[in-house]
């Protein structure tokens, strides 16, 4: 049983643009590591990791073609993503114009303490990832295309593996260059600027998502 080199290689390039570009999972982890301790935001990183390992998962056994196939699960999971997704964007926004309107008590609160523990941080990367329909829609297109029936079982699972540590480097390596303490303090300043931005996007998804449903 031979593993499949260049279907791997090709796998691993489009996934490498997909997780390079904007997007929730980029949003939160930028927002984890310059706001949060450094151990928070590697944990939302590994959150994401997971949670495409599970998209991985239930592509490559038929689970989300079967959420995708039925029109009454694919909406309950569309409407469970975007009101996620928006109740984050929401939050995020809060805190930016709460930022604006009391700078100074806000700048001494975030000063203080970091605000979430490493389980929330890796719960937060874990939903933020895997409510999002649109990343469901994405890695069954994906194993659609490219993983057929007659691809051998060992290169499935070294394709979820490749997937999983991709991933976890990614996200991690900008976890860990962001919260390094010299960018952390200067970013400090654009705090409510991130906010704005990451609950936007999120926001936007989730308007999206719920467009989609009409």
């Amino acid at each position: 049983m031979a593993i499949e080199l260049q279907l791997l290689l090709s796998l691993a390039v489009i996934h490498t643009v997909a997780l390079a570009s904007p997007g929730p999972d980029f949003a939160l982890v930028v927002k984890m590591a310059t706001q949060e301790r450094r151990s928070t935001a590697v944990a939302s990183a590994a959150g994401i990791s997971v949670a495409i390992l599970l998209h991985t998962i239930f592509s490559l056994t038929g689970v989300s073609l079967v959420i995708k196939s039925s029109p009454h699960l694919f909406m309950a999971v569309q409407l469970i993503g975007a009101c996620y997704l928006g109740w984050m964007g929401m939050s995020a926004i809060r805190a930016a114009i709460s930022h604006w309107q009391d700078k100074q008590s806000t700048i001494v609160q975030q000063s203080a303490t970091a605000v979430l523990t490493i389980k929330q941080g890796f719960m937060q990367g874990l939903y933020t990832n895997l409510l999002n329909p649109k990343a469901l829609v994405f890695f069954i297109t994906l194993f659609s295309a490219m993983i057929t029936p007659e691809i051998n079982l060992l290169t499935k699972l070294t394709a979820a593996v490749m997937l999983l540590l991709l991933s976890m480097v990614w996200f991690s390596l900008i976890a860990l260059v962001l919260s390094k303490p010299s960018i952390q303090l200067t970013m400090k300043r654009a705090t409510p600027i991130i906010n704005l931005i990451t609950g936007l996007l999120f926001l936007s998804v989730a308007l999206a998502i719920i467009s989609g449903l009409m």
